[in-house]
């Protein structure tokens, strides 16, 4: 257990910020896993819409730290190519 004020101070933050970022990485799952079911379901216009509502948030999450740019580029990327192959089966 930390014992020096700065210490106590660091720890508290790092709890604030992991709790933070716990959220943040589970809305981005949430986001995912719907625009992968509405793929898997052939529904292409709630794909497109989940792939819309998806992508910002990605980009932002990235931008505020919480996932690496190159992992965000990533996962955008390939919801992208998902939808773009159900876009051209139909």
């Amino acid at each position: 257990m930390a014992r020096h004020l700065s210490a106590m101070k660091r720890a508290r933050q790092n709890k604030k910020r992991q709790a933070r970022n716990r959220a943040r990485k589970t809305r981005v799952k949430n986001l995912v896993r719907d625009v992968r079911q509405a793929v898997a379901q052939n529904n292409l216009t709630e794909a497109e819409t989940a792939l819309q509502k998806a992508t910002p948030v990605i980009a932002r999450v990235a931008a505020q730290g919480t996932l690496h740019w190159r992992t965000a580029a990533r996962k955008i990327s390939r919801l992208t190519r998902q939808v773009n192959a159900l876009k051209a089966a139909q």
